[in-house]
């Protein structure tokens, strides 16, 4: 059992990494989900993603390729981030936002809605 915030929910630590995972979630096993990262509700992260530092993937968010979300981003809705995107700092990237290729999504930006290649979002 793991509290993601709305009181405790079954969750496991995932084997690569030891971040917390809700049985609710989908990672695979090639995923690294660092220690206090987060993934729950009904979010899918697979391929060779990484999840790291205080990063969270929820809601019915889906997280592949080699994507790296780290610092306290946040992935939600039923946004996409896959290829090689970045989602860092205290970035957001949620509704039906699509974050793709070699994009770079950083600071304190918002991502809602967007379909997004090679940018950078500041």
């Amino acid at each position: 059992m793991f509290d993601f915030g709305d009181g405790p929910v079954p969750a496991h630590q995932h084997p690569n990494g030891g971040g917390w995972v809700a049985d609710t979630a989908q990672v695979d096993d090639t995923v690294y989900v660092g220690p206090k990262a987060k993934v729950y509700g009904q979010a899918t992260v697979f391929d060779y993603a990484i999840i790291s530092e205080g990063a969270e993937v929820y809601a019915r968010a889906l997280v592949y390729g080699e994507s790296h979300i780290c610092g306290n981003a946040r992935i939600y809705g039923r946004a996409r981030v896959f290829e090689q995107a970045l989602v860092y700092g205290n970035a957001h990237v949620y509704g039906n936002a699509r974050v793709s290729g070699r994009a770079r999504v950083i600071s304190k930006a918002r991502v809602f809605g967007r379909v997004l290649g090679d940018e950078r979002i500041f």
